[in-house]
């Protein structure tokens, strides 16, 4: 049974053209936006009331084919990593590791996945995606101790608590300009600022997200053909929600 949605007011400030669609502290905002994706329509944002995630969806209707639309993940980890930088305290870094984990100052904060339609083709323009987003706003008791060593909490950087729904608002207003910026100078620009958050593993590597989202790694002259790290292969493999930051399962 799908988790009902909050009966509360709107409490996130919002811009023009989003929908907010608030759900009760045990629902999952992925799960729901997928579910809810045919008919609720672009600018869509699933929101889960809970005090110790930030966690929320959104619906997007691209207007090209699958290959080459899922490159909105991109836009959308951007737009995530930059409402962060937005409200955190000085001197502190946003980075990724490929190509779905948020870094906060070295520690895993959290991570995004995205929803496609099951039935989708490579070559057919997607109904829907859902970009959604999970990141730890406290630290929790029901993770094993040895996940919880390897992660961060908004709150235990220095976050004020109510940064924690700041981040969704900022988010959405981000992303709103990445996907302008993507109209106005092409998907270079996106592609950009996302890699200058994702380390480079060699010196002298250069790096490029190919027309279907794959990372392309050239490294330095005679090492051999460039390396390619396939998005599909590596979304599908994602299980951040449940294994670093939900934890046991609920209910």
């Amino acid at each position: 049974m799908m988790p009902r949605p909050a009966e509360v007011k709107q409490t996130l400030d919002l811009p023009p053209g989003y929908t907010l669609v608030a759900l009760r502290e045990l629902g999952d905002a992925f799960v729901h936006g997928c579910a809810i994706a045919p008919e609720a329509g672009a600018g869509t944002l699933i929101w889960v009331r809970r005090y110790d995630l930030v966690e929320f969806a959104v619906v997007l209707e691209p207007d090209e084919p699958l290959v080459s639309a899922r490159r909105a993940f991109f836009a959308g980890m951007n737009a995530v990593a930059d409402a962060i930088a937005a409200h955190c305290p000085p001197e502190r870094e946003v980075n990724f590791d490929w190509p779905d984990a948020i870094r906060f100052d070295g520690g895993l904060l959290g991570g995004a996945r995205l929803g496609i339609p099951a039935d989708c083709a490579e070559d057919d323009i997607p109904a829907w995606l859902v970009f959604g987003v999970i990141l730890r706003a406290a630290d929790m008791a029901h993770v094993e101790e040895v996940q919880a060593a390897s992660g961060v909490s908004l709150l235990s950087e220095g976050f004020e608590m109510i940064d924690t729904d700041a981040i969704v608002e900022s988010f959405a207003r981000h992303l709103m300009t990445a996907f302008d910026r993507w109209n106005e100078r092409g998907f270079e620009a996106i592609a950009r600022d996302y890699l200058e958050r994702l380390p480079k593993r060699k010196a002298g590597e250069r790096r490029a997200i190919d027309r279907n989202g794959d990372l392309l790694v050239n490294v330095p002259a005679g090492s051999g053909p460039p390396d390619r790290n396939s998005l599909v292969d590596a979304l599908a493999r994602a299980d951040w929600y449940d294994r670093q930051a939900r934890g046991p399962k609920f209910g």
